[in-house]
């Protein structure tokens, strides 16, 4: 496994604007970058990265390139499936969609690829700063039914080893996209108590989205039991113990 970024700590610093032949084989790209926020024409660099993840799959030889897609694409809705038609109710989420449609209209040349619909990653999504120790409590939405949001969650370690066993598998069993999520919703209420944080309930504003939940079965027939964390203090102590590595 080699660690590609544009600086340091990295295995290999590369930037889009140098020339590919530098770069060493391999058998599979994981597309890790990606645009999160900003402007329309800021977000649709998710685009202009996965053409970029094809040129270096070309120029690598590799046989697979596996992009970091998003729930987002999806919209609202629980147990959502791959099957289920994309209704995305946010800028990020269109972004992505219309990365999912560029990447669906590359050549067909011996390379396989694979739009992984991530759930939200612990440590790594709007929440995680609030997860953080602090004297102040977190701010939670507050809806209705008198709970607070749901998200399909995966761990960070549990994300690595989705990653690493797909990039062993046969280039022609990966999906055209995948739910990479653990079996059961969190709710971010029990991600607060797992970390310890003390919450301060709003009412939540009528834009608020309360549940965003995935179906995980292909994943689970794909990589069968790939998934450890399945509770909010599990994934919460796994990525504190990463955490902790640094």
């Amino acid at each position: 496994m080699i660690y590609l970024a544009r600086s340091a700590p990295a295995d290999l610093i590369w930037t889009p604007d140098k020339p590919l032949d530098a770069l060493p084989a391999c058998s599979t790209v994981i597309a890790l970058w990606g645009v999160t926020s900003g402007t329309a024409e800021e977000l649709a660099q998710n685009t202009a990265l996965a053409r970029q993840s094809l040129e270096l799959a070309r120029a690598c030889g590799a046989k697979r390139v596996l992009h970091f897609s998003s729930a987002a694409v999806y919209g609202p809705g629980s147990n959502m499936h791959e099957s289920k038609e994309p209704a995305p109710v946010t800028a990020y989420g269109h972004a992505k969609l219309a990365m999912e449609a560029e990447i669906a209209g590359f050549p067909a040349e011996g390379i396989h690829h694979c739009c992984l619909r991530l759930a939200n990653v612990v440590g790594a999504d709007s929440l995680a700063p609030a997860l953080r120790p602090s004297p102040r409590p977190l701010s939670l939405d507050r809806f209705g039914n008198g709970d607070g949001p749901m998200r399909s969650y995966i761990a960070p370690g549990d994300l690595a080893r989705v990653l690493i066993a797909m990039a062993q598998l046969p280039p022609h069993a990966l999906p055209d996209t995948l739910n990479v999520t653990s079996p059961k919703p969190i709710a971010m209420a029990a991600l607060a108590d797992a970390a310890g944080r003390n919450i301060d309930w709003q009412d939540a504003p009528e834009t608020a989205i309360q549940t965003v939940t995935l179906d995980g079965t292909r994943l689970e027939r794909l990589l069968p039991g790939i998934i450890d964390f399945t509770t909010a203090r599990w994934m919460v102590a796994n990525w504190q113990q990463l955490e902790a590595a640094k």
